[in-house]
């Protein structure tokens, strides 16, 4: 993370160094172009001003068809073209022809021509027609040169050092807007050094609120990071839960299959002390017969459970839901008298039933087991009745009711209250509720409780 942040930092730096360099060659380039134009065209007007002398009458005691007038200036050109006589100052007389040659090939013209004169160097020249015939005049370009060449040093040295200051302050300043995202990082770093693997984690840290202001770039990196880790917090909890839950899980099943094999090996060993004793061994064989299809009855719940939890397909087939209701409340009369059984069927359904789509069989076992869970945990004399509805049922009860403690966790495997779920000798103590839910989801449907002392109320829904 350090060497991508530093990373980081050098390119910004460098990409502020290199705009600084090449803002800096531009506005040099630029200058120097202007200044040099500039110089020229002051340059050409006094060529001019010369070339329009040249044009006047020569004063009497002026050289014989030349106007010497302006001539002071050092390298000042001044040439009569059809004598060959001229001045370049400080020197003047014959023009050797080499020179002739250079401005012979010159227009005559208002233009202003730049010429290499032989043993000179650079002019700029104008020729013109005067008194005494085609005169060239011209200035040297020496000084612009030079002026051009100074400023061009001094822009490469300012340009430079501009370079440099820009490079010291964009690391500076780089540096600081970067401290956020270091800050950042640290925090990333932090969680990355804690042990996820196992057990229960908590995630403190957090990105500083200050860092998570969403309308700069940090502070977006800030708030995403904050929420990822809030996901992988209630990520790590669910797994702890679920690690949690597994472990209670078999610990439970295994104290319930701790019992009836408890029981089998005790009356497996007392038949064997007793091999003459015909009463003892039919009874023993009648508990063993009895633990056995306890245990058989759990496993198979068990099993349908995981075949639930690993997402098998149930069969979708049309299922009277009224008929299914009355039958189990029937069987529910015959097994346990001591309670009031009843059905609430609007009239809506018994001309035309209520029908979902579903496992008949594994909706029968929704309603047995709510049924099997209200006999089993309310005094004789309750009334139970199941309503009937179009979309599922509900099974209301004026029992004592779920403890507190339980409401929340009715549905969990093998959950039991301090007060309610006597351990009886059914089959499928503590795994009732939980196949309701799990039945009932596979389906796509839900279930609900809600409890309080005289009315206690399982609600089924499933689609239609």
């Amino acid at each position: 993370m350090r060497r991508h942040l530093a990373s980081l930092t050098s390119r910004l730096v460098l990409t502020t160094v290199l705009l600084v360099l090449a803002v800096s060659v531009l506005i040099g380039t630029v200058t120097t172009l202007a200044v040099s134009d500039y110089l020229t065209e002051q340059l050409d007007q006094n060529v001019r001003a010369l070339a329009d002398q040249q044009r006047l009458p020569s004063p009497p005691d002026g050289d014989p068809g030349l106007d010497s007038r302006v001539f002071g200036a050092t390298g000042t050109l001044v040439i009569n073209l059809s004598t060959g006589q001229g001045t370049i100052v400080p020197r003047h007389g014959n023009v050797p022809d080499d020179i002739l040659e250079a401005l012979a090939g010159v227009p005559v013209d208002r233009e202003v021509h730049t010429v290499e004169i032989p043993d000179e160097g650079t002019y700029r020249v104008n020729v013109t027609t005067g008194p005494s015939g085609d005169v060239a005049v011209g200035l040297p370009i020496d000084d612009v040169e030079r002026a051009v060449s100074n400023l061009i040093w001094w822009e490469v040295l300012l340009a430079l050092l501009a370079t440099v200051a820009g490079g010291l302050v964009a690391a500076v300043v780089v540096r600081r807007q970067l401290r956020p995202l270091r800050e950042v990082a640290a925090t990333a770093e932090a969680v990355a050094a804690r042990p996820l693997a196992t057990g229960e984690v908590d995630l403190a840290e957090r990105v500083p609120e200050h860092l998570t202001d969403e309308r700069t770039e940090v502070g977006q990196v800030g708030a995403a990071l904050n929420t990822l880790l809030a996901h992988v917090e209630t990520s790590l909890d669910a797994r702890h839960r679920s690690e949690q839950q597994v472990r209670q899980f078999v610990a439970d099943a295994s104290h319930e299959l701790r019992t009836p094999l408890a029981t089998i090996a005790g009356y497996t060993e007392l038949a064997r002390q007793r091999p003459d004793d015909s009463e003892v061994l039919t009874t023993a064989l009648d508990k063993v017969e009895d633990e056995s299809d306890r245990m058989t009855s759990l496993v198979e719940d068990l099993l349908l459970l995981a075949r639930l939890d690993a997402g098998r397909p149930l069969e979708q087939e049309p299922v009277d839901l009224t008929r299914l209701v009355v039958e189990a409340v029937s069987d529910a009369r015959v097994v346990d008298p001591d309670r009031r059984w009843q059905v609430d069927i609007p009239d809506e359904l018994v001309d035309r039933p209520a029908v979902v789509s579903g496992d008949e069989l594994r909706l029968h076992q929704v309603v047995t087991n709510l049924l099997t869970n209200a006999r089993k945990h309310t005094p004789p004399g309750t009334t139970v009745t199941v309503a009937v509805r179009r979309d599922g049922f509900a099974v209301r009860d004026d029992g004592p009711g779920f403890p507190p403690d339980l409401v929340d966790h009715a549905f969990e495997r093998f959950a039991r209250g301090d007060a309610a779920r006597t351990r009886g000798a059914e089959v499928g103590v503590g795994l009732g509720l939980s196949l309701v839910e799990a039945i009932v989801t596979a389906h796509g449907g839900r279930v609900t409780l809600r409890s309080q002392p005289g009315d206690t109320v399982l609600d089924v829904s499933l689609p239609g």
